[in-house]
């Protein structure tokens, strides 16, 4: 049924109006003051803060790196013949020795190239053996024809002298003497000729002598070259060590020159760190190293730092001078820190993700007494792992906000609760 609305008196209107005025007016009023006050300050909890004082006192300029331990002495066996892998005799981890036969592989063709180039040999040898009994039979016969040139040049020496007594005695006349005079200067000369035939038969057997040994010393090089390869056949350590690596397996064919194994020294190590290359300027050999084995640090110094740069880092080797702690072996995960130098008196604060050397940014300040935090201009030096040097922009006894802020990237003051 129909409801009957009670009409608004006069008193009622009066007052509803002075409601909505009211109203209006404090809505004014407040959009008034949040207008005036701007966009407001950022807030965070202390305790979630990492907050550091600034200091000024000695630090230790450094570069730390990862890496691992790696033997010194590594040696990379290699197939010096192809063939096929028979049997591996020794696995990963197992102790050699230099000789040690660590696989064997089959090649039937170096076998019987082996065979022929023996035989090749011996036929070799067996050619000079028959050339120096021919050169030896020539020379003697030289010679022979050398001693009886010289018994008749003796012969006629003996008539001629008998001949000039005779001559002088006028028991013969001085055509004889004439006579035999003249055969004494032909058999004399008979006995030049024969020396010079005899000599040049001694350099002919010199020379067709080294001539047939150097076919034989061909023939020999082509043996042993057939034996070298034979005995490649079975795959020997080279050094004192342990097998870290075996690549490959019984029934493989490996061609010449593959990677079969890894042999090393296991009792030298070195730590093999990857240096970020934008650190990399400041390395020098023979810097001082602290590696920690995650058993016990370490001190070592640089031995090697590799001219390249390979996937944004550069491979530093640090040797060491004292035995290692207990525990390190190849492969395992070290951590270092390569000194630079030694600070002092510098200005430092704990080092943020994002604080890089030789650069500068802009970080919340606490000032003593104040719980707002202000943006300040901070330009960095040098770094270690832990703290960078502060070149201007704060002084000692600061308090900086080390922690991530981008997300009050926008903002110049922060109230820390």
């Amino acid at each position: 049924m129909d409801v009957i609305k009670p009409k608004k008196t006069g008193f009622m209107r009066k007052r509803s109006g002075w409601w909505l005025a009211g109203g209006s007016v404090a809505l004014v009023a407040i959009s008034a003051a949040l207008m005036g006050l701007g966009e407001a300050m950022p807030s965070a909890q202390r305790s979630d803060l990492w907050i550091d004082a600034a200091t000024r006192g000695d630090m230790v300029h450094e570069i730390r790196a990862t890496g691992t331990l790696v033997p010194r002495d590594v040696r990379w066996i290699t197939a010096a013949t192809a063939g096929t892998v028979q049997e591996v005799l020794v696995l990963p981890g197992a102790r050699v020795g230099v000789d040690t036969v660590i696989l064997r592989l089959g090649n039937p063709a170096a076998l019987a190239a082996l065979e022929k180039a023996r035989a090749a040999l011996a036929g070799a040898d067996a050619d000079v053996a028959a050339q120096r009994t021919a050169l030896q039979s020539q020379l003697l016969d030289q010679e022979a024809t050398l001693t009886k040139a010289e018994s008749v040049y003796q012969i006629s020496k003996a008539k001629t002298e008998a001949q000039a007594r005779a001559e002088a005695a006028g028991a013969s006349s001085k055509m004889e003497l004439r006579q035999s005079q003249i055969t004494l200067v032909q058999d004399g000369n008979l006995v030049a000729v024969e020396k010079r035939r005899a000599a040049a038969a001694r350099q002919n057997f010199d020379a067709q002598m080294r001539a047939a040994q150097a076919k034989r010393d061909e023939v020999a090089s082509a043996f042993e070259l057939a034996r070298q390869d034979v005995a490649a056949l079975e795959v020997r350590a080279g050094i004192d060590g342990i097998v870290q690596q075996m690549d490959v397996e019984p029934g493989q064919q490996v061609p010449l020159g593959t990677s079969l194994a890894r042999v090393a020294r296991q009792e030298v190590l070195i730590a093999r760190l990857q240096v970020p290359e934008v650190q990399a300027k400041d390395l020098s050999l023979d810097l001082p190293v602290q590696v920690d084995t995650h058993n016990g640090v370490a001190e070592g110094r640089i031995s090697r730092i590799d001219p390249a740069v390979k996937e944004g880092r550069v491979t530093v080797d640090v040797g060491f001078a004292r035995p290692l702690p207990s525990g390190a072996r190849p492969d395992l995960s070290v951590d270092g820190r390569i000194v630079l130098a030694r600070l002092h008196d510098v200005l430092s604060i704990g080092r943020a993700a994002s604080a890089t050397p030789q650069s500068g940014s802009r970080v919340f300040v606490l000032t003593a007494g104040s719980d707002v935090a202000r943006r300040v201009q901070v330009a960095y030096g040098r770094a270690s792992g832990d703290r960078i040097e502060v070149r201007s922009g704060l002084r000692p006894g600061d308090q900086v906000i080390l922690s991530e802020t981008s997300q009050w990237d926008r903002y110049d003051t922060l109230k820390v609760r």
